[in-house]
């Protein structure tokens, strides 16, 4: 288990200097445009609310990311570890992980036992070598929010997070620039403090929008494939759930499932390539959102934009795509004819 000193806090401190820095700039912004030059209250309130209710939103997510469990992995299988059976066929005796070949078949295949937690690993679960546990549905370690893992419980609230400052530093860029704008057609008009403010603001909005934004956009396509960074970055995970590969006396003997090493060239550029097509978990985008954000409501996405939300089910069984068998097994063809073909 990570034990975090004081320094793995500084990344997050960064992260929220970061998210409140700009604010006294934009008080200065809207005293000296929009009261005193324009003297249009109503409107730079407005301007105001967006801003803060943006910025609550955003430090409402960061505060459960930073809350909440990712996704406890032991716990709830106690009673199948104690009885060293499996419990509906998620878990491992603690007997079988030991006479389970060190390097293979069973030992890596979804819902087994983890060798490092001693405890079961369930399906798209993953082992975090920094915090040094389980994750469920783990997605990735996160060091700029509190050197924490995003998981089952988490993911929801951390798009919503990079989907709040995405827009907040957008609104702030776009809303600056037309005050750059303004004052640079009428210079005569406004102090010359106020403009500096709005184009130091209109440059960090737009920098923050294309970074932070970017990363939104990548997990909003995982979210609409119901995918996982892991998942997304690591081809040979398939690797797991592919089913036993055909017989053939003119090829080598894989391990079930196949390990990357025993691979040839053409086997890993097969896989990698299949990975582009076969999506596990993938049930539809409508399903694949309300999954991830939790919604079973017509218009529960309202709800969950504001708050976030939370994954649903337990995060230890996910309903598949119904074509990934189909598509596992074609790829179990594919890696026998190409080793065949050497």
């Amino acid at each position: 288990m990570l034990r975090r000193r004081w320094y793995h806090l500084i990344p997050l401190f960064v992260a929220i200097v970061m998210l409140l820095a700009p604010h006294p700039s934009l008080l200065v912004i809207f005293v000296n445009y929009y009261y005193r030059v324009h003297d249009a209250r109503v409107r730079g309130l407005v301007h105001l609310l967006v801003i803060y209710t943006l910025t609550f939103m955003a430090c409402s997510s960061l505060i459960v990311v930073l809350a909440r469990d990712p996704g406890p992995v032991t716990g709830e299988k106690k009673q199948g570890e104690e009885t060293g059976g499996r419990d509906d066929g998620e878990g491992e005796s603690f007997l079988e992980a030991l006479l389970a070949p060190p390097e293979g078949e069973g030992a890596h295949g979804p819902g087994r036992w983890c060798k490092k937690c001693d405890a079961p690993k369930p399906e798209r679960a993953h082992h975090c070598g920094t915090c040094g546990r389980c994750v469920l549905k783990m997605d990735h370690h996160c060091v700029w929010l509190g050197h924490k893992c995003i998981g089952h419980r988490t993911h929801a609230s951390f798009v919503h997070f990079l989907f709040c400052v995405t827009a907040l530093a957008a609104y702030v860029a776009i809303l600056c620039s037309s005050v750059v704008y303004w004052a640079f057609t009428n210079p005569l008009a406004i102090d010359a403090t106020t403009p500096i403010h709005a184009i130091s603001l209109a440059l960090y909005g737009m920098v923050i929008a294309m970074v932070i934004g970017s990363f939104f956009g990548y997990h909003l396509y995982l979210v609409t494939t119901n995918q996982t960074t892991l998942e997304s970055l690591s081809p040979f995970l398939l690797l797991r759930h592919i089913p036993p590969l055909p017989d053939n006396a003119d090829s080598r003997k894989l391990s079930h499932p196949p390990l990357e090493h025993e691979l040839s060239f053409e086997q890993r550029m097969l896989v990698r390539d299949a990975h582009r097509h076969i999506r596990l978990y993938d049930v539809g985008w409508r399903k694949n959102w309300a999954q991830v954000f939790g919604w079973s409501k017509p218009w529960g996405w309202l709800y969950r934009l504001w708050l976030g939300g939370s994954c649903t089910g337990d995060g230890r069984t996910f309903p598949r795509n119904p074509r990934s068998d189909e598509m596992l097994s074609r790829l179990a063809a594919g890696l026998v004819s190409a080793d065949k073909d050497r």
